[in-house]
């Protein structure tokens, strides 16, 4: 499934629209480079998930969790891992068996955790422009904008 956007919102709603499908347990395994879009497309699935504290990256936490929506979400920055390994160290098994949204930036660093995840790639077109793939998962044939 592939989704074109044009501006931060709109990139927030590709977000919304996905967690209004998944079921507990998902883990979004994301690609992307620096500035692509990934903490917006977060912010709009915990909008989508009905989560209503303020979204911001985990560069420097590993991990930030947001627990009022109708499925906790847990948005991990794997980017100063360098292994799997190290992601099984921080506890990763907790947070799979809470039965959350697990949200993965720099999903690459940790591949061999990710090998059931459902993958959402963006890429930058231009300044504002995004291409958004999302591959994997039984439900994300009813995604709809």
């Amino acid at each position: 499934m592939e989704f074109i956007t044009n501006s931060p919102e709109e990139t927030e709603k590709v977000g919304a629209a996905l967690a209004k499908v998944l079921p507990a347990g998902t883990v979004l395994a994301y690609e992307g480079d620096l500035g692509a879009g990934k903490t917006a497309f977060t912010r709009g699935l915990a909008r989508g998930l009905g989560c209503g504290e303020p979204v911001t990256s985990p560069t420097y936490t590993i991990v930030n969790e947001y627990l009022s929506g109708r499925l906790p979400l847990f948005h991990f920055d794997m980017y100063r891992l360098k292994s799997a390994e190290e992601l099984w160290d921080i506890g990763w098994d907790d947070y799979l068996e809470r039965g959350g949204v697990c949200a993965v930036e720099w999903s690459e660093n940790v591949a061999e955790a990710m090998e059931d995840a459902v993958r959402v790639k963006i890429e930058k077109l231009g300044e504002n422009s995004r291409r958004i793939t999302i591959e994997g998962g039984e439900s994300l044939a009813d995604v709809s904008l």
